[in-house]
């Protein structure tokens, strides 16, 4: 499946509210991968955006494991891991609170803009204009939502996604916290 496409300039979008009112009455965070959970339940309460999907990212070393495994990869391990893409797709309202909320995710990158995308895929964006996507994937893969890593590249991978979710979950907490404000 291909992920990732660059980025999109806002269009109109006279449905965001209703769209956004009806993606949080069928939120069930059960479904979230329990280590996102609080991040997409904090984006809920910011008016100018909605979480769309989101994967925490698994990472599978052994052949009858679990492809949703949310365990590290263990530090003895030295094969080939199966990498299911983490990532984080908005629909973001166009307002300028929406687009410097927008701004902000793409400074994200900077984590490291070698494992670190950003853009609208195709899939969101026919679905919802104005979605925007986080994702980490080595540069390599971005077109891909799996690929098979050699150790070194998988730990490095893993190491940015903890990076990326840290990030994100400060950047929800400063959204919640400037909405509240307002």
């Amino acid at each position: 499946m291909e992920t990732f496409r660059g980025l999109r300039e806002f269009v109109e979008n006279k449905r965001y509210s209703e769209d956004r009112q009806d993606t949080l009455a069928a939120l069930n965070l059960g479904c979230v991968d329990a280590p996102i959970a609080d991040i997409v339940a904090g984006f809920a309460t910011i008016p100018h955006c909605y979480t769309l999907q989101c994967c925490y990212g698994h990472f599978a070393y052994a052949a009858e494991q679990d492809p949703h495994c949310l365990e590290p990869i263990p530090g003895d391990y030295g094969g080939l891991v199966r990498y299911r893409i983490a990532y984080i797709a908005f629909c973001i309202e166009n307002s300028s609170l929406g687009q410097a909320f927008r701004d902000s995710l793409s400074r994200i990158t900077a984590i490291d803009p070698s494992y670190v995308q950003f853009g609208s895929p195709d899939w969101f964006w026919e679905q919802r204009v104005n979605s925007y996507a986080l994702q980490v994937e080595p540069i390599a893969h971005q077109l891909k939502d799996e690929a098979i890593l050699e150790i070194s590249e998988a730990l490095a991978t893993q190491r940015v996604r903890n990076l990326f979710f840290s990030e994100l979950r400060e950047m929800m907490t400063a959204e919640m916290n400037a909405h509240a404000r307002s």
